[in-house]
């Protein structure tokens, strides 16, 4: 079992960029994929974007593809997310995630942590 430690978050005007860290403290991230997800009030949480383990492989849901990047740092031990082009309708908390291979399946034992809030607003 693994706590991930979510920050980063914040107020942003519309086209704006954050960029959301997530770290493991006292574990380490390289051997597995994370990925990141959201919640928005009323809705389920999604997940929107994960990071293979070892071979670099990403994946993006369609509604963030092509403004958010995932990224990880095995040095430090922490992925990232970069967020730009920001719209209203990313406003949510964010959280990452140990997952399965190349899914949004997360590890059973695992829990959510606190996550981060962003909000987009003018």
């Amino acid at each position: 079992q693994v706590q991930l430690v979510e920050s980063g978050g914040g107020l942003v005007h519309p086209g704006g960029s954050l960029r959301l860290s997530c770290g493991a403290p006292g574990s380490t991230l390289d051997y597995y994929a994370i990925a990141w997800f959201r919640q928005s009030p009323g809705q389920e949480r999604e997940g929107i974007s994960w990071i293979g383990s070892n071979d670099g492989s990403t994946y993006y849901i369609d509604s963030v593809k092509g403004r958010f990047t995932i990224s990880r740092d095995k040095i430090k031990n922490e992925v990232y997310l970069q967020m730009n082009n920001l719209k209203p309708e990313d406003t949510a908390v964010y959280y990452c995630m140990r997952v399965l291979h190349e899914t949004f399946t997360k590890y059973e034992y695992d829990q959510w942590g606190q996550g981060t809030q962003v909000t987009v607003s003018s």
